[in-house]
């Protein structure tokens, strides 16, 4: 007579409980990556850039963590909601590189893979048309001209990336969204500038009038 089945599952048993395990544990970690980038981003645009590092730095010991839970079970480490988190962590990481400093930053730099680095690149790069804009507000046309570069920098090398939605993962229609709201930047510094100038020529006319 044959072993029962069930006695054959009691053989993997202990490796699908432990892989359920990270899994779980993985997902929390996770969350704490994805909370802690969007809590930089949002200190990085109000410019509170301790605060930014403070987050990110929390957010880059989370995705240390969740890797070496998942690094054990590939199948997990490769799933979308690990990439997804990294995602999340890239964006804020170069979102704070742009604004702060004003450069670009690597996949070797942040240690991930290609598809979340260049999602989280395209998803920095929307991020800046606000800070773009605030700082037109302001009347800083020297930055807002050296973030819109950044911006543009990031379009033009993403649209090289031609490779199947399958393997980047959608990556064509991140960057076609980041083309609209680069074309969208584009077209309100140009504007800004316009009148930023008129102003200038209006009050030198007016200061040689008086």
């Amino acid at each position: 007579m044959g072993i029962e089945f069930d006695a054959l599952i009691e053989g993997v048993r202990p490796e699908l409980e432990a892989m359920h395990a990270a899994r779980e544990k993985g997902l929390a970690t996770c969350r704490q990556i994805i909370q802690n980038a969007s809590k930089s981003i949002r200190a990085g645009h109000r410019r509170e850039f301790d605060k930014a590092r403070e987050f990110l730095q929390a957010s880059g010991e989370a995705v240390a963590s969740a890797r070496d839970v998942l690094v054990g079970f590939p199948s997990l480490l490769h799933k979308g909601f690990f990439d997804d988190a990294l995602k999340e962590y890239v964006e804020a990481f170069a979102f704070l590189k742009m604004v702060e400093e004003h450069r670009l930053v690597s996949a070797e730099e942040l240690k991930v893979g290609a598809v979340p680095y260049l999602h989280g690149m395209a998803e920095a790069a929307s991020e800046l048309r606000r800070t773009c804009l605030d700082t037109m507000r302001h009347g800083s046309f020297d930055e807002a001209q050296a973030l819109f570069d950044l911006m543009d920098q990031v379009y033009e090398g993403l649209i090289t990336c031609d490779f199947p939605d399958g393997m980047t993962d959608g990556l064509r229609r991140t960057t076609d969204a980041l083309r609209a709201v680069v074309e969208r930047t584009r077209s309100d510094l140009t504007q800004s500038l316009t009148q930023h100038e008129l102003v200038i020529e209006l009050r030198r006319a007016t200061h040689k009038e008086g």
